[in-house]
């Protein structure tokens, strides 16, 4: 009896979660230093703005009244690293001065708007994709709502669970139509997929070590099988 979607799913993830254990992502001391995160993280890797986040914590910035109310000029310098510091600085004193705006600084708050509601908010804001926008009411709010990004997209189009080109959109369907709706293992699977595409399933993989190349006969990586 071939294995549904579902199951294929779960059997990945379980995989994952074997070979990699709990990886307790977002990491951040508060909601807002997620929020700050996700900003920070667009179009670099994570080790890159971890170290522009603990700056801002360095030099007591890492608060949303002082980002709302600083010059980007004096944002921008401590968050170098992240790239596109000019950029995101105007990002982070936009989304801070909306987040004390309307939401009065308090995750709690936010995190009870409606999920759509909250969504098309955060998409609004200038320089916000989906991507950033999900992770902030996944990680920041704990909202059921399934981040995606290009490890995701690569991962599972090699394993002909999506075609190649998949949108935001359809890569994120895959995963809310086949799972639970369950904040906690959408926060953990997305964490699972981001650490295989980081260390494995790379735009060269190392298929020999892939936790997933056996976990299921009716997946066949075109990478590494054929």
């Amino acid at each position: 009896m071939a294995a549904t979607l579902t199951e294929d799913l779960i059997q990945i993830y379980d995989a994952l979660f074997a070979a990699f254990g709990h990886q307790h992502w977002w990491p951040a001391k508060t909601p807002f230093e997620t929020m700050i995160g996700a900003i920070l993280t667009q179009n670099v890797s994570w080790t890159n703005a971890a170290r522009a986040v603990r700056n801002l914590e360095d030099a007591g910035m890492l608060d949303p009244h002082l980002l709302a109310a600083t010059d980007t000029a004096d944002i921008a310098p401590l968050i170098v690293p992240s790239r596109y510091y000019n950029r995101k600085a105007e990002r982070i004193r936009e989304f801070s001065r909306v987040y004390v705006a309307e939401f009065g600084a308090d995750p709690a708050a936010m995190a009870a708007v409606e999920t759509g509601e909250l969504r098309k908010r955060l998409l609004a804001l200038r320089g916000f994709g989906k991507e950033t926008a999900d992770t902030i009411l996944l990680y920041a709010c704990e909202k059921p709502v399934f981040v995606v990004d290009a490890y995701t997209r690569r991962i599972f189009s090699r394993y002909g669970l999506l075609p190649e080109g998949a949108s935001y959109d359809q890569t994120q369907r895959l995963f809310a139509e086949s799972l639970e709706s369950d904040a906690e293992l959408f926060n953990d699977y997305h964490a699972q997929i981001v650490r295989l595409g980081n260390t494995i399933c790379k735009k060269s993989p190392l298929c020999d070590r892939c936790p997933i190349r056996e976990v299921c006969g009716t997946l066949r990586c075109a990478v590494g099988r054929g």
